[in-house]
């Protein structure tokens, strides 16, 4: 028998572990991850009761590569233009509450006597909510419809985001062993400019690759490429100095912005569960129930002030970003849990070694905790507003009810934010372009050029010409190309004011240009002289070649935005309507309902529940404004507006209004009936006969005379001695056959 290696027999363990603790907490209605942790902690070296893994190195690899699946997973139910739609709403309220989160465990860390370090990255860990752990506790409570769903969606969203930016910050603070402020900031902008050139070149070239590509990929070959360019992005981000997971994250928010990112998401989901289960069972095999039980103090003080800390924290920042009171309640109740971010935020202490060895297990301690609250909660978010509210004075309230109507009514962009907004989305993206195309050139291009050209300057002078050539078009957009819109007209003709601010952004600009041609020249001359050599025939080149750079540059543009909006489904006339208790839920039309086959006139909803349907989505069609004699179909998704109490009668009345299950499950299968005496079928039709309606099945085939008829026509009409073949219940066959059928 050859040997069967470790990490095979280790998986092995693990998994049978796992099946068992995860089926034991779905039947505890708990969420499963929790299962995982335990199924860790009994394999591990801290257990003696069952046997342990023995390659732990192998199952940390493997655990890695869940991480990295996890965050790319995130990254495709993550989109930059969903944070843009949230709003400034969830954008306030994660910020706000994530800056206290820090600083609140800092100080929790600084009471109970720990290490600076340790105390950074409690901060860290107790910052970001559960989405796993939430999106679970919705469905179970039914509470996804509700208007607050959708403010803690958008927070979770924004604490992902601020996760894997504050995951490269801890990096670098543990590093340098101290908050050293021109690092962090160099470490922040070099961040800030990857992500945008990844974004900006995956939305330009990914989208058409799957395009030309779509007739070629099953689900084998997308599940490959897609894994392929995660792992690709990993490796991209690791040579640019950051984590893997954030690579993962990167390739997995680029790619939802395609029109294949609800396959891919649905194609990687079993990759994703298998090796993020392998992950969170390696969470559970660093736990040291001595040291979790010698802990117990501190668990439960960080347990109380995370459930406390982020209750309180979220409902102040969603009333800041104008959220009524009862929204802002029920967002802060439905966050109080930390969960699988604060495990790879300590995991990455660890690996790191500057944490203690007690901050992993105290995290997991806490995680365990408010998992379990979080159900209850959820559940405690309307009593406790009903109890509240009227003990606010009558002063606050109305105060509260005015700034919350105030900023969710305001809708109207200023001309100002509109053409602010216009210039420096042109000079950020443009910027970011030439800057990837001078370094690209400085490190490749210049050495190749160097080994097969004589001279020292001559291959200096070629690559800068190469250069030119290729950013020529983005200094374009960047300092010449007219950005004058209806907003920028409007501020042109108060020449009072607005004069002087206009052309300060155009010397902007200009200036920027000559920034870049100077950080160019730095890079391949390094001589004042080369700097005022080159100025001026850039100038020159962007004057003679204005309209070919011009339509060159709209083409690209036109491009990048045609790839971005292609996923762009939802009809216009569905924005937020919160100057009313009201928003926009959505449901998809179960196949066994018994509303489908329907016409809208025939259900009525509208008169019977108060709500409207604002869209239907039928596959790759949108019908906006369905008509009366619109029909639903199975699996059609509708966009649904009314209030919380509405839509929740309404999804009550959805699920429930479901074809009625037959009594016992029928046993269909393929038997024969005889025409004789006993059966009085001679001379009848297979219509007359009664056998559909009896068997509940049908005839589909007659054996007479030693020929066979197949699928007989329904007037076809029954002989002696006949041998009728019908699929139908069994039970109903063999009754037919002890019965007979009687005229």
């Amino acid at each position: 028998m050859s040997h069967l290696p470790t990490l095979i027999q280790d998986l092995a363990l693990i998994l049978a572990i796992a099946s068992v603790t995860t089926l034991l907490f779905k039947k505890l209605k708990q969420p499963v991850v929790l299962g995982y942790i335990l199924a860790g902690l009994l394999v591990g070296p801290n257990f003696t009761l069952l046997p342990s893994i023995s390659d732990l190195d192998g199952v940390k690899v493997w655990a890695d590569i869940g991480v990295i699946f996890l965050l790319f997973s995130l990254g495709l139910e993550f989109s930059f233009k969903k944070l843009v739609k949230i709003g400034g709403t969830s954008g306030v309220t994660g910020v706000f509450e994530i800056m206290c989160m820090v600083a609140l465990g800092y100080l929790t860390g600084w009471l109970l006597g720990w290490p600076t370090m340790d105390c950074i990255f409690l901060g860290g860990i107790i910052a970001i909510s559960s989405t796993t752990i939430i999106i679970r506790a919705f469905d179970e409570l039914g509470v996804k419809t509700r208007k607050f769903a959708g403010i803690v969606m958008g927070v979770l969203i924004v604490e992902d985001l601020m996760a894997v930016l504050m995951m490269v910050l801890l990096s670098t603070v543990a590093v340098s062993r101290e908050f050293a402020g021109i690092e962090m900031l160099q470490s922040a902008l070099k961040l800030i400019f990857f992500l945008c050139l990844w974004f900006l070149s995956g939305i330009f070239l990914l989208p058409g690759f799957f395009k030309w590509g779509r007739k070629l990929m099953n689900d084998e070959t997308m599940l490959v490429i897609s894994l392929g360019l995660c792992l690709v992005m990993v490796v991209l981000a690791t040579y640019a100095g950051f984590s893997a997971p954030l690579g993962a994250f990167i390739m997995g928010s680029v790619l939802a912005e395609t029109t294949q990112a609800e396959k891919i998401e649905h194609i990687v989901q079993p990759v994703k569960n298998l090796f993020g289960a392998i992950f969170f069972v390696s969470v559970g095999l660093l736990i040291d129930p001595e040291m979790l039980i010698k802990y117990i103090g501190p668990v439960l003080i960080i347990s109380g002030v995370v459930i406390l800390g982020k209750t309180v924290n979220v409902t102040l920042g969603a009333l800041l970003s104008g959220q009524p009171l009862r929204q802002s309640i029920q967002a802060g109740f439905s966050l109080a849990q930390i969960g699988e971010f604060s495990f790879i935020i300590a995991t990455l202490g660890l690996s790191l070694h500057v944490t203690g060895d007690y901050l992993y297990p105290i995290a997991v301690g806490v995680s365990v905790i408010t998992t379990f609250t979080t159900p209850y909660m959820i559940k405690l978010a309307d009593p406790f507003f009903n109890w509240f509210a009227p003990k606010l004075p009558l002063k606050w309230r109305m105060a509260i009810n005015q700034y919350s109507t105030g900023a969710q009514t305001i809708q109207a962009e200023s001309d100002w934010r509109v053409v602010l907004r216009s210039y420096l989305t042109v000079m950020a993206s443009n910027s970011v372009i030439i800057i990837a195309i001078i370094l690209l050139s400085a490190t490749y291009l210049l050495p190749v050029l160097k080994n097969n050209i004589a001279g020292q300057q001559l291959p200096a002078i070629l690559t800068c010409a190469i250069t030119l050539i290729a950013t020529a078009p983005f200094f374009w957009g960047l300092a010449i190309r007219r950005l004058h819109s209806l907003s920028y007209t409007n501020l042109w003709l108060d020449k009072k004011y607005n004069h002087g601010p206009l052309v300060m952004l155009e010397v902007v600009r200009n200036v920027l240009m000559v920034v870049l041609v100077g950080f160019m020249v730095n890079q391949l001359f390094n001589t004042l002289v080369a700097l005022v050599a080159i100025l001026p025939v850039i100038v020159v080149v962007l004057l003679v070649f204005a309209r070919r750079l011009n339509s060159f540059y709209a083409r690209i543009e036109n491009r990048f935005l045609m790839n971005l909006n292609q996923r762009e489904q939802q009809p216009s006339g569905t924005s937020d309507l919160s100057p009313w208790d009201a928003h926009m839920a959505f449901f998809t039309m179960p196949a066994e309902s018994t509303v489908v086959g329907k016409t809208l006139m025939e259900l009525a909803w509208r008169e019977k529940y108060g709500i409207n349907i604002a869209y239907v989505e039928r596959g790759s069609i949108t019908i906006t404004a369905p008509a009366r004699t619109d029909v639903l179909y199975p699996f059609d998704k509708i966009a649904v507006i009314g209030t919380d109490v509405q839509l929740e009668q309404f999804r009550t009345i959805l699920e429930s209004a479901i074809l009625p299950s037959q009594n016992g499950q029928a046993e269909i299968i393929l038997n024969k009936l005889i025409v004789d005496n006993h059966t009085a079928l001679r001379g009848k039709t297979i219509r007359a006969s009664g056998i559909r309606e009896i068997t509940n099945g049908v005839v589909v085939g007659i054996e007479r005379n030693g020929k066979r008829i197949l699928n007989p026509d329904s007037t076809t009409v029954f002989e002696w001695d006949d041998i009728i073949w019908i699929v139908g219940d069994r039970k109903k066959i063999e009754e037919l056959k002890e019965a007979g059928i009687r005229q």
